[in-house]
């Protein structure tokens, strides 16, 4: 993996951390295997379906919040504890949880947001996988004009984001309007009882 320049911030990329027989093998296992749902995420206090399908999966104890949505794990799969343990082993940290997220065209996309839930603890490590549709990622910082980030992430794609990164920055998946096929992300994360910082513990 690659680190990428980020001040107050702290990225690793691998742009081909799976081959790509090997994205497209998961791919289809994932759309396959994954209960998929359409949240409701509140945005300015009004509920709106959310443009993506989503699923959360994990440890039983994994409980997350965000926008509005407390979402109880599904138990792991084999094709996630696979990935789990890979990613586990490049990242240097243990997870507990993943979220799915799959942009069905170019409507679908994630607005801007940092992932600094409370459960996550501080300085949370999320490491990022992309199967199929090349997408761009965008960063941009909260308080500072630094110039904005984007990084293509394509298919079997790996982005570590760790450190002081989701406290100084938002990122974003934007719409488009070029023909666009199908994205699965899937962003490994730790859940951590609420103000305590993560463990080593797996």
């Amino acid at each position: 993996m690659r680190a990428i320049p980020l001040p107050d911030g702290d990225l690793r990329y691998a742009p081909d951390f799976l081959a790509p027989a090997e994205a497209d093998q998961f791919m289809r296992h994932l759309l396959d295997g994954i209960e998929w749902q359409q949240h409701h995420v509140v945005i300015f206090g009004r509920q709106h379906p959310a443009p993506r399908l989503s699923a959360w999966y994990g440890s039983p104890e994994a409980h997350y919040t965000y926008s509005g949505l407390a979402l109880e794990p599904r138990p792991w799969t084999a094709p996630l504890l696979n990935l789990k343990a890979r990613l586990e082993a490049v990242a240097d940290c243990p997870f507990n949880s993943v979220l799915l997220n799959q942009y069905r065209d170019g409507r679908d996309s994630m607005g801007w947001h940092s992932d600094d839930e409370p459960e996550l603890g501080a300085n949370p490590t999320i490491a990022s996988l992309s199967l199929g549709q090349t997408r761009r990622f965008l960063l941009r910082h909260k308080r500072r004009n630094y110039p904005p980030v984007e990084i293509p992430l394509g298919p079997g794609a790996l982005l570590i984001m760790r450190g002081p990164t989701q406290a100084h920055w938002q990122h974003q998946i934007p719409k488009t309007r070029r023909p666009c096929a199908r994205r699965l992300n899937l962003t490994f994360r730790r859940i951590v009882a609420t103000g305590q910082p993560p463990t080593d513990a797996p």
